[in-house]
């Protein structure tokens, strides 16, 4: 019965590491879907317009056919231009829908599994860590890779290549000096980064009027004034400090040791434009910050971890105090000290020997045991070795525990 409970396969705590899984293709479904409704509103006004202006300048003679005629193709030409926008966006709206069918599949195939020592729990899996090691490499920007790996074990619908890659790329041009591409990627999603409060366009502003300061050139310095009034003076409300600071900047150079204008004529502020997309970008399609196999991994390695794992007397290949060898993996010297900083285990249930004594160093042990373990190494009668710290003791210092 036991051997049964310990090996059932519970789905849902599995499904906790997978809801990106589902939530991104809903993301982009909801983006897909207001562009299109941005698209259709936006012809549908200007044609009405066109079409109305049309109309009365005909009945009133003020146009010629010809010019009513051209007006007609003009609208003509904007109305297929919006199928071929629609027609684009339905192809992909498509497209999410048979990833997101074969993304369910693939949760539902878990839930079809029986026991965890089932070989098609094996199977799925390994199906999940390579998933990971996908979303790893393209968070790092292993682009090639990521696609050459998701490609060769047929995983690309399960895995979000084309979004990394896209968020790399905008990425790495933050860090070479440009803003036109994440001011882009900011127009086109104007609507959710008001809603979530999102500053990141400001500071792309911010970093084009410092870029403008920076040549210390009359014609530079005016229009950098005027770029501030466009762009900086809407967000007075909300960043009125920095907008302060900003402006300080039109009476100190670049190479001014004063704070906090050094800080801001600083080309160290790239990288933090590129750490701040990349956070408002995850943050905008529900993707974690972390790499979902740094996460996997520190819920496994925290599941093993016991605070014997890292005592100064702890069994292992790495610890020369220690008087025995451990299997533990958390012990072992590759993994020791990547887990130091991870959270112990939470355990329901405690395991103690019986007849558990206490030494007088204030470790504990089953009775019967120690005394065997001191016999084979040579203790005397009388004495007994703790077998974790190699020290010694009479036999007569070992105190009964009670557990309550």
């Amino acid at each position: 019965m036991s051997e049964s409970t310990t090996t059932k396969l519970n789905a849902e705590s599995h499904l906790l590491l997978d809801q990106p899984l589902l939530r991104l293709p809903h993301e982009l479904l909801r983006k897909n879907f207001k562009a299109s409704q941005r698209h259709v509103e936006r012809e549908r006004e200007a044609v009405l317009a066109s079409l109305r202006t049309t109309a009365n300048s005909a009945l009133a003679d003020e146009a010629t056919p010809p010019q009513t005629l051209a007006s007609i193709d003009t609208m003509i030409t904007r109305m297929q231009g919006l199928k071929r926008k629609l027609e684009s966006l339905h192809e992909e709206e498509k497209s999410i829908h048979e990833q997101s069918r074969k993304r369910i599949q693939h949760l539902q195939d878990l839930y079809e599994i029986p026991s965890l020592v089932d070989v098609k729990y094996d199977e799925w899996s390994r199906i999940r860590l390579n998933r990971l090691l996908v979303d790893y490499l393209l968070r790092n920007g292993y682009s090639a890779s990521a696609k050459e790996l998701a490609r060769d074990r047929g995983i690309e619908d399960l895995v979000d290549v084309e979004v990394f890659v896209q968020c790399h790329k905008i990425q790495e041009s933050l860090r070479k000096g440009s803003t036109q591409e994440c001011l882009a990627w900011c127009q086109e999603n104007k609507q959710s980064l008001r809603k979530n409060n999102s500053n990141l366009e400001f500071e792309l502003r911010l970093q084009q009027y410092i870029e403008l300061v920076r040549t210390r050139q009359h014609q530079k310095l005016f229009e950098a004034a005027q770029h501030a009034k466009k762009f900086l003076t809407p967000h007075k409300d909300t960043q009125f400090s920095e907008i302060i600071k900003a402006a300080g900047l039109l009476a100190y150079p670049p190479n001014t040791p004063v704070e906090p204008y050094r800080t801001l004529y600083s080309h160290a502020r790239w990288n933090h434009l590129a750490r701040t997309f990349v956070q408002t970008h995850h943050s905008l399609l529900s993707l974690p910050s972390r790499p979902l196999l740094h996460i996997a991994l520190s819920a496994g390695l925290s599941a093993l971890k016991t605070p014997s794992c890292h005592s100064s007397y702890a069994s292992s290949s790495s610890n020369a105090n220690s008087s025995t060898t451990s299997v533990c993996p958390i012990c072992s010297t590759e993994l020791n000290e990547l887990t130091r900083n991870v959270p112990y285990a939470h355990h329901t249930k405690s395991y103690v020997e019986n007849d558990p004594v206490l030494l007088p160093n204030g470790r504990i042990y089953g009775r019967e045991r120690l005394l065997q373990m001191s016999a084979k190494v040579g203790m005397p009668d009388g004495k007994v070795k703790d077998p974790t710290t190699s020290e010694v003791f009479d036999a007569s210092e070992m105190k009964k525990v009670f557990i309550s």
